[in-house]
């Protein structure tokens, strides 16, 4: 039986901000924007790449109001990933060396963290 994380929802405070951020910003597909009611919207962005999107948005009920996640993503490059980022104006730190890996952490506008890991091999 496999099991797939398809799925992570984020809480935020400004939609149309989160949008911009993620698609804009970042250069993440923006899979679904759908207004479904007044009470209702549905966002889910997807990073390139990856089988599991993230999703926020207006009366989801899925998080509680000022939460946050923090996501850690796999990436081939830190360097790179640090080099997109900051091409695209995100605010980031420089990478994180250890001995399992190397990280570029940032935040959204929400506080939400995200975690960029190159996995390090002993070698």
């Amino acid at each position: 039986m496999d099991f797939r994380i398809e799925l992570v929802p984020l809480a935020v405070t400004d939609v149309d901000r989160s949008v911009a951020f993620y698609g804009d910003g970042l250069g993440w597909s923006v899979d679904h924007d759908r207004v479904v009611s007044s009470e209702l919207r549905f966002v889910q962005v997807t990073p390139p790449g990856s089988a599991c999107s993230i999703c926020f948005g207006t009366g989801l009920d899925m998080m509680t109001d000022g939460s946050s996640q923090f996501i850690q993503v796999v990436v081939d490059d830190a360097d790179a990933a640090l080099a997109h980022l900051r091409d695209r104006g995100i605010d980031c730190d420089g990478i994180d060396e250890q001995p399992w890996g190397r990280f570029v952490r940032f935040e959204d506008p929400d506080g939400n963290r995200w975690a960029l890991q190159q996995i390090v091999r002993a070698g």
